[in-house]
């Protein structure tokens, strides 16, 4: 695995052994950053990651200049080497939150520009995510949020849809905090 733009271009990040995660691919993690970097200006942005895995793609948000990054993650051994990577990489502006993606939802009073979740492929309930996050009040007005998904899942009648981008078997969908959404 590795970062694929920004400062930190070409870093190979080493997951732990006992990763319990399926990271986001190389492939699909340019493919994403190139649809954003037509799109935001990543300065003096803040980005949350939910279900972070491996961090991989907070560190790729750090790595393009976001002035904060967020990443929940709720397996101890996946939380422990987010915490690793970040010592060695030096990241001063990412900060590792160990509990639950839809606890935190629930609890958390920091709004987002960005929010990014790739939840397990396998969990039955992810197709409630976009509401969930939508309706959570962590996305700031025009926010966007991209949820990694694979094929099979359909999101175009929600109301703050905005596209899917496919890679691979990977799946992006975009949606976007409409004001008064809650």
């Amino acid at each position: 695995m590795r970062i694929t733009g920004g400062k930190y271009r070409g870093r190979r990040v080493v997951p732990p052994a006992n990763l319990k995660a399926r990271p986001t691919t190389d492939f699909a993690k340019e493919g994403l950053f190139n649809i954003l970097n037509s799109r935001i200006c990543f300065e003096g942005i803040t980005v949350l990651d939910l279900f972070s895995g491996t961090g991989s793609i907070g560190y790729e948000f750090v790595s393009r200049g976001v002035a904060e990054a967020h990443l929940v993650e709720k397996n101890y051994g996946n939380f422990s080497g987010i915490k690793k990577i970040i010592g060695e990489l030096g990241l001063q502006n990412i900060k590792p939150i160990r509990i639950d993606a839809v606890a935190y939802l629930k609890t958390c009073r920091v709004k987002y520009d960005l929010v990014f979740a790739d939840p397990p492929f396998n969990l039955h309930w992810a197709g409630e995510l976009p509401g969930m996050v939508l309706r959570s009040g962590v996305l700031r007005e025009n926010g966007l949020f991209i949820l990694e998904h694979p094929g099979g899942r359909d999101f175009s009648d929600m109301p703050s849809f905005q596209e899917t981008r496919r890679y691979g078997e990977v799946h992006f969908s975009f949606f976007k905090q409409h004001p008064g959404l809650r």
